[in-house]
């Protein structure tokens, strides 16, 4: 897949907005602050339905607009698509691909990005919110209509969630809150589905993360994915002990009842939902030990980018429109000399490849081409690179 045309109204700091990318490498260099991650920021949202920077829609949109769109021309060899999507203040988002009304869950249908940016660190070395984010977008672009899963699963979390609080200021007591039960089948029924998703993820991860892992770091340290499951009794989120993910998918169902009925006293008294895969961690190690805590910088990072490359690559191979576009957001100027040179020589060759960078010489000979320079919000190509941008 290739984004052959950007445009932008409205988003962050452009007004206006038009970007021309070319097939292979696209460098966009500009001084922090100018608006070059936001571009990347604008592509992303169209396979993820989400940014990598905030966990809501409205800080993309600019100052004094009630909406931002973001619209894109799409190569799949070639048949063109062209997708949209109008980011609403307030209300719901709306999608046009090839200028029909469409639902915004179906973008990631036709739009395939793998993000590489400062922000991975968190992945690693984060907060469980930040390795679940991870999961869950790549499952939307794996299998787009999980975006709808994942949308219902947090609309019943927040309206049985919601009750719970309302329990708890009225003070019921657990086994007087008989209307919890329609709520339990509602969460257990999508957040079931949420939870195999990830595990089949992880699986599938596991080897393309090793094989990217010894070639970013030239070193194997076995790296190794796995779910500690809430509704296995502990509580990921808070740091407590749980069992990592079970053998047997028919078990999570009953599980996850159980462990809400085992917990329902407490969930009134904390007004919260403590089960459930809004609660889960992906438990990263490397050496047998977990990457948060032990690994060091250089280890951390090489995680974080095993973890894009495999997720790349496992796109690639499943993907019937061919490689996933890569951006490479300011990573460069974060890494060393030597693992600059390593991920350069395994992106070079994907379809398309977008990098972002302050400095121009921070980037490696295999992705230096076509260069478009951002200066407060303004787009200039700059030709004289070298080489043909459509080869």
């Amino acid at each position: 897949m290739i984004v052959e045309h950007l445009n932008l109204v409205d988003f962050r700091n452009y007004a206006t907005a038009d970007l021309t990318l070319h097939r292979g490498p696209n460098v966009l260099v500009g001084s922090n602050g100018q608006g070059k991650t936001n571009l990347a920021e604008a592509i992303v949202f169209l396979a993820t339905l989400g940014s990598h920077r905030v966990s809501s829609d409205a800080p993309m949109v600019k100052d004094a607009a009630e909406f931002a769109v973001i619209r894109a021309r799409l190569a799949h060899g070639e048949r063109k698509v062209l997708v949209e999507v109008q980011l609403n203040r307030q209300g719901s988002n709306k999608a046009r691909i090839n200028g029909s009304p469409s639902k915004t869950n179906e973008l990631p249908r036709y739009a395939h990005v793998v993000l590489f940016a400062p922000e991975d660190l968190q992945i690693v070395r984060g907060d469980p919110s930040s390795r679940r984010r991870f999961a869950d977008q790549m499952l939307i672009q794996r299998t787009p209509r999980m975006a709808g899963v994942i949308a219902d699963y947090e609309r019943v979390l927040k309206q049985r969630t919601a009750l719970l609080k309302s329990a708890r200021a009225r003070g019921v007591r657990g086994e007087g809150l008989s209307t919890l039960d329609v709520w339990d089948d509602k969460l257990i029924a999508l957040g079931s589905e949420i939870i195999h998703a990830r595990i089949r993820l992880a699986a599938d991860l596991q080897g393309p993360v090793a094989d990217a892992y010894a070639a970013i770091a030239g070193a194997d340290h076995r790296p190794q994915l796995e779910w500690a499951l809430s509704v296995r009794g502990g509580d990921p989120e808070e740091g407590a002990d749980a069992d990592v993910e079970p053998d047997a998918r028919g078990e999570i169902a009953d599980q996850f009842r159980a462990a809400l009925q085992a917990k329902r006293s407490k969930e009134i008294e904390r007004g919260l939902t403590l089960v459930g895969p809004h609660r889960d961690d992906l438990i990263l190690r490397v050496r047998d030990l977990p990457v948060k805590g032990y690994a060091s910088h250089g280890e951390s990072w090489s995680v974080a980018l095993a973890l894009r490359l495999a997720s790349a690559e496992l796109l690639r191979t499943e993907s019937p429109a061919g490689d996933p576009v890569l951006i490479l957001d300011d990573v460069f100027a974060e890494l060393d000399a030597d693992r600059r040179q390593r991920l350069a020589a395994l992106t070079a060759g994907y379809e398309q490849v977008i990098v972002t960078a302050a400095v121009e010489a921070d980037i490696p000979e295999p992705l230096h081409r076509h260069v478009v320079r951002i200066s407060a919000g303004t787009i200039s190509d700059d030709r004289e690179s070298g080489g043909d941008p459509d080869a």
